[in-house]
């Protein structure tokens, strides 16, 4: 079966360390991006955080009126440079896999942000308002990293 896949890339002003704070704590998720809640139904195996660990996160969208709430779990974490997740439930997709990347560069970080999933009627409903949400979602961690950049 074919994937199909969305990817957002920005570079920001801060450390691959301040972004990695923002984007590897879920309950930190709802201070910058498009979330109004998030936590932990279980720490990770050998960290809170790290793998095997269970997230959820309620969106700010209402979907058929009402909040939809996401269930990954992370697979793998590498402090500062990169996060692998997959969804276990709330979207209607299948064999999700998310990688967030953070490379340093010279004033910053690149940071890259990639979903992908089967190709199921489903899957095609949801490609489209991903393909939308992925490059806020990183537009809005940016903002949050140089602002939390420029108060350090």
């Amino acid at each position: 079966m074919s994937r199909l896949n969305v990817v957002a890339e920005r570079d920001a002003q801060a450390t691959p360390e301040i972004v990695w704070e923002l984007v590897s704590d879920a309950t930190r998720f709802p201070q910058w991006g498009p979330w109004i809640a998030a936590g932990y139904r279980r720490p990770g195996d050998t960290s809170p955080h790290g793998p095997g660990a269970i997230q959820w996160l309620r969106s700010s969208r209402r979907v058929f009126l009402r909040h939809v709430t996401m269930v990954e779990k992370i697979l793998e974490a590498e402090q500062d440079r990169r996060l692998v997740y997959t969804v276990l439930g709330g979207l209607p997709v299948h064999d999700y896999l998310g990688e967030v990347t953070l490379t340093p560069t010279a004033d910053g970080t690149h940071i890259r942000w990639e979903g992908s999933w089967d190709n199921t009627f489903p899957g095609r409903i949801v490609h489209r308002g991903l393909r939308e949400a992925f490059p806020q979602i990183v537009g809005d961690l940016v903002t949050a990293a140089e602002k939390q950049a420029a108060s350090s």
